[in-house]
């Protein structure tokens, strides 16, 4: 799966995630808060209405009285002037006596009765289109020495309680939104915190160098432990993988270069020996494949330590004047037999930081392709200048020369400009050049000289 592929399912961040879970916890508890102070302040508005209609009808059922054996009543002003606290609302009462309504409105008739003095009752009532919350006190009275059961009932609309209700659960909704406001930078800044040791734990990984493998040692949270030390022993594998291929890779040449050069100095023993054409025409397509095969092999090999090594690039201090000196003396013997003469214009010092491995593959593989492509009796010249905070170490030869292609195309692996016929050549010099130049965050240029003789290949490196 390409990241392209992953990217977007891994775009939030877990500190996005663990802010988006405290922020629902605080909506559920908001919501749930708002609905708690929502139901206590109806229910204190109701419980408070009630005591009022209580109190009301408990003064009226106070103010009874017996007259010659008839019952009496003088509506006291206290009774009602109570019940404008609660709001604005209609007032119903009724007085009863033995089902005989002495005073108020008729039709108001509760449907429970309390079942002795004292007892209280309440109903909620639709009475003349409305709905009213109504109260019936019980009380008895003497009326010519015989006990008269009395029920007084008062009754009041509930527009005043739901607009205390209302006005108590608008205010908590607002508590609410700041509540989760609130909650939700809380939550933000509690998770910010939280991934605090993580992120200092990353940083503290990616202020390594690409060549330190050592095992971290940090303090990290107990939930960060396991992950520690699975890091911890991802190193020591990859440390582990790396010295076995590095092992592997110099085996390998060993075992590859060696049988190949016997191969071949038994060959030319052979060509020497035999006379007839065919034969020898036979031996020397065979000292080809197997210089071809040892050249194509051993820059195998040079390109997978390049691949290798340039994920664990050192950073060393090199002298590139002292370098080239060192390659183009390698290769002295074999410009010798062409005939070719290597020059080097270097002054030293010229400071770089890097590989010298991988900077001396990138050189001989240019300086080997020169060598090869060029005439027999021509010149190599090596040239190494300060360039604008670079070091340009240039290799011009009086060879082939690029052909018409792309030179771009030229440092693709395995490919061979159009004129290298005949030649002993796998098409990865150019290709180790660049990679090796790459990951010491420099760059390979190939050019025509100017008179179009011959070609020129530049290496470029930050100075130091």
């Amino acid at each position: 799966m390409t990241r392209a592929a992953i990217g977007p399912r891994l775009r939030q961040s877990i500190g996005q995630r663990l802010t988006l879970l405290l922020a629902a916890v605080a909506a559920v508890l908001a919501t749930l808060s708002w609905w708690t102070v929502t139901s206590f302040a109806y229910e204190a508005a109701e419980r408070t209405q009630d005591n009022v209609l209580v109190a009301s009808a408990t003064t009226i059922a106070e103010a009874l009285r017996s007259e010659q054996g008839e019952i009496r009543l003088e509506l006291p002003y206290s009774a009602f002037a109570m019940l404008d606290a609660i709001g604005e609302d209609r007032v119903f009462y009724r007085v009863a006596a033995e089902g005989a309504t002495l005073t108020g409105y008729d039709d108001l008739i509760p449907q429970s009765s309390p079942t002795g003095p004292g007892d209280v009752a309440v109903d909620t009532l639709n009475f003349r289109q409305d709905v009213v919350r109504a109260v019936t006190v019980r009380r008895t009275v003497l009326a010519d020495q015989q006990p008269v059961p009395v029920l007084v009932t008062v009754a009041q609309t509930r527009s005043g309680v739901e607009a205390i209700g209302l006005g108590l659960s608008r205010t908590a909704a607002l508590l609410s939104v700041a509540f989760f406001v609130l909650a939700v930078f809380l939550g933000a800044v509690a998770a910010r915190s939280s991934l605090q040791p993580l992120n200092s734990f990353a940083q503290a990984v990616a202020r390594r160098g690409p060549s330190d493998l050592r095992p971290l040692e940090r303090r990290v949270p107990d939930e960060l432990a396991p992950l520690l030390a699975a890091l911890n022993r991802l190193m020591d594998r990859l440390g582990l993988s790396i010295r076995r291929s590095e092992e592997f890779i110099a085996e390998a040449a060993h075992r590859i270069r060696t049988p190949l050069a016997t191969v071949r100095a038994q060959a030319e023993l052979a060509l020497h020996s035999v006379e007839k054409d065919s034969e020898k025409k036979m031996l020397r397509q065979m000292i080809r494949a197997v210089d071809e095969s040892s050249r194509s092999a051993s820059q195998l090999l040079d390109h997978a330590t390049v691949s290798l090594r340039a994920d664990a690039l050192a950073q060393d201090p090199i002298d590139l004047a002292e370098l080239a000196a060192r390659v183009t003396g390698a290769l002295q013997p074999t410009a010798e037999m062409k005939d070719i003469t290597l020059r080097l214009h270097a002054t030293s010092p010229a400071l770089v930081r890097g590989d010298a491995i991988l900077l001396e593959s990138a050189l001989r593989n240019v300086l080997d392709n020169s060598v090869k492509y060029s005439a027999e009796e021509t010149e190599v010249a090596v040239t190494l200048e300060p360039d604008a905070g670079t070091w340009r170490l240039t290799v011009r030869d009086h060879g082939r020369g690029f052909s018409d292609e792309p030179l771009p195309e030229l440092t693709v692996r395995f490919k061979r400009g159009r004129n290298a016929t005949k030649i002993v050549g796998s098409g990865l010099g150019l290709t180790i050049a660049e990679e090796a130049l790459h990951a010491h965050g420099g760059r390979l240029e190939l050019s025509t000289p100017e008179d179009g003789d011959g070609a020129c290949v530049s290496l470029i490196l930050p100075a130091a």
